[in-house]
């Protein structure tokens, strides 16, 4: 029999396995066209030896710096409860900095940011990643050039249409080919350095300082090229509450790492042979009976690529409704068994109209190449100030030297966002565009709820004087009435309009408060706080993590066990809930973003459906709210 040590370390192994498709998926698919980009386009090097080594030493280091050492050996260690991403870490600065009041302010508007840029890496990843796999049939038979653009199309709108079916079912085939797809890589490059294995002083880093210091200006045109190489290393920590860090770590460094730079010291052993190579050397790589094949096995790793930035788009918005940055949105469960498998209809479309509207603008993976950068430098400079943010109110010695480290990841990233904006005018503007507009949906929504609920302190009274005051007098009906509020210290305007209509209140009241909290999961001890206010009237608070579906119903059930208060029968228990309707009124919001947060007020799911309420169950009563 195995023991338990034994076990552990095959369940290691099976979610390492698992990552190398879900968290690799991305960076795994970049020697498509980031080594390639080097040498391409207006401010492309010429395909020298002295040029393939130093941008060969750039990318080696950079890889080394920022996925290595950055993300893997450090920033994996700092998670929101075992969570991570950038609005996972954005609520832990938030709660870090609880004390320092309106000094956090910028950090946490940063975090929203890089959350909403992270939406324009989610659309040019699918778009980037399979138009450039197929472009390899202009490769294998150039007559099949015409059919690069359709294809491509055919495979995106398939890939989006099937995700209301779920990845379940497919979902165990990823590790597989993707270990398949990062055996491929390391051979095609081992094979080709076993040619030229001069290419290997590549990794000594004078290649990369002297070019710097002979040719600054093609320097830093380089790192937006070299860049590319590290785009989807981000994921690396986005996904890490699915796996765990150790899981990640061994992926990494046991098969990911390797296989990339194997195979880019390849291309670059392959241009040093062959100057002209340079126009496409990742597939130029293979020998001619292999390129097809390769042609569907880079397919079937961008399918897998898209697919995990897929699911980071739905898991990034799930999170950002929860955290109050979104308003409700519908939610489908694709998995009778594991919870994290979600898929939202709304965000779906709106992915696939942007993902092929790019490939038909951009037409190319070089020329879609030029907006990818300034998404994920944002998003990488963001994660390392906040990361530092929340180093600095860490006890111990060891913080100032995170801090120097981090600092110096700053510096490097700082340079590659420089670098990556000169691009602008070729693309680079889209992904800012819909970072700026994202985040100007994400704080609208944010500030509109909060001076929503600064009207409501204003008009509402507050709960303890209506108990004292008329609540006992009121004449009672049979059955429960639960009010949901989201002010537990005010009356909830639907009892207002009950008592106006119908001038009565039930045996039972419960008035219900739901918490999202700003960690990923509550424990079943914190779930619920009950309260007495009078005889036969409750105030019940439950909490639920950004990651956790908030179930009223179950969750009340469950703690019904230990107090009997909560036992409530289903044919005799009605739920109440106010819809707001925003209207235009003292200027509290400036008037675009008042009717901003109006219309977003209306794209809301309903209360009873993002509850779990029982459809027949529920009263929904409508108030207007003046802002």
């Amino acid at each position: 029999m195995s023991g338990p040590d034994e076990t552990r370390k095959r369940s290691t192994l099976m979610l390492a396995l698992t990552a190398l498709g879900v968290v690799y998926g991305d960076i795994g698919t970049s020697p498509l066209y980031a080594f390639k980009e080097a040498f391409a386009g207006t401010h492309g090097l010429a395909a020298t030896e002295a040029n393939v080594l130093a941008t060969l030493s750039a990318l080696f280091w950079s890889v080394t710096a920022i996925i290595s050492i950055k993300y893997v050996a450090v920033v994996l260690r700092f998670n929101n409860e075992g969570e991570g991403g950038v609005l996972a870490l954005t609520a832990l600065a938030h709660r870090v900095a609880g004390a320092a009041g309106q000094r956090a302010t910028g950090i946490i508007a940063a975090g929203i940011f890089a959350a909403a840029l992270f939406y324009g890496d989610a659309v040019i990843t699918p778009a980037i990643s399979v138009l450039s796999a197929v472009e390899g049939l202009s490769v294998a038979a150039p007559a099949f050039g015409r059919f690069v653009l359709p294809v491509t199309l055919t495979i995106l709108v398939v890939l989006f249409a099937v995700q209301r079916f779920g990845t379940g079912k497919v979902g165990g085939l990823f590790g597989p080919v993707t270990v398949l797809w990062f055996a491929t890589l390391g051979g095609l490059g081992l094979a080709s350095i076993a040619e030229t294995p001069g290419v290997l002083g590549a990794l000594n880093p004078a290649h990369a300082l002297h070019f710097a210091l002979e040719r600054p200006g093609a320097a830093f045109l380089l790192l937006s090229a070299v860049f590319l190489a590290l785009t989807g290393g981000e994921a690396l920590y986005a996904d890490m509450g699915h796996f765990g860090a150790r899981p990640v770590r061994l992926a990494w460094y046991g098969v990911a790492c390797p296989a990339l730079l194997l195979n880019y010291f390849g291309q670059g052993a392959l241009v040093m042979r062959t100057p002209a190579a340079a126009a496409n050397p990742f597939y130029l790589l293979a020998p001619d009976w292999l390129l097809l094949p390769l042609v569907v096995l880079a397919t079937a790793a961008t399918v897998i690529a898209s697919q995990a930035t897929i699911t980071g788009a739905y898991s990034m918005t799930l999170q950002a409704s929860r955290l109050g940055y979104l308003p409700r949105m519908r939610v489908l469960h694709t998995s009778d068994t594991e919870r994290g498998q979600i898929y939202l209809p709304t965000v779906n479309w709106l992915m696939l109209g942007a993902v092929v509207w790019l490939v038909v603008e951009f037409r190319a993976s070089g020329a879609l190449a030029a907006a990818y950068g300034i998404a994920v430098s944002g998003t990488m400079i963001v994660t390392t100030v906040l990361t530092a943010y929340v180093t600095l109110h860490l006890k111990g010695r060891l913080r100032l030297l995170l801090c120097a480290a981090l600092a110096l990841f700053l510096l490097l990233e700082s340079l590659f966002l420089a670098s990556n904006l000169l691009k602008l005018g070729d693309g680079g503007w889209l992904p800012l565009a819909l970072g700026l507009a994202l985040f100007a949906l994400l704080t609208t929504w944010k500030a509109g709820s909060g001076a929503v609920a600064a009207r409501r302190r204003q008009d509402d009274i507050a709960l303890a004087d209506f108990i004292a005051g008329p609540a006992p007098d009121v004449p009672r009906v049979a059955g429960t009435a639960v009010y949901l509020t989201s002010d537990p210290t005010l009356v909830p305007s639907a009892l207002f309009h009950n008592l106006k209509h119908f001038k009565v209140m039930h045996e039972r009241t419960i008035f219900l408060n739901v918490v999202n909290a700003d960690v990923p999961r509550i424990g079943s001890a914190r779930r619920v706080r009950i309260g007495e206010l009078a005889p036969s009237i409750h105030a019940v608070s439950l909490e639920f993590g950004f990651r956790e579906e908030p179930d009223v119903p179950a969750a009340l059930r469950a703690a019904a066990v230990s107090s009997p208060a909560l036992e409530l029968d289903p044919l005799q228990t009605t739920f109440f809930i106010a819809r707001s309707t925003i209207v235009d009124g003292p200027g509290v919001l400036p008037a675009w973003r008042c009717g901003l947060f109006a219309w977003m007020s209306r794209q809301s799911e309903s209360a009873a459906t993002y509850f779990c309420l029982p459809p027949n169950r529920v009263v929904e009563m409508g108030t207007q709210v003046m802002l």
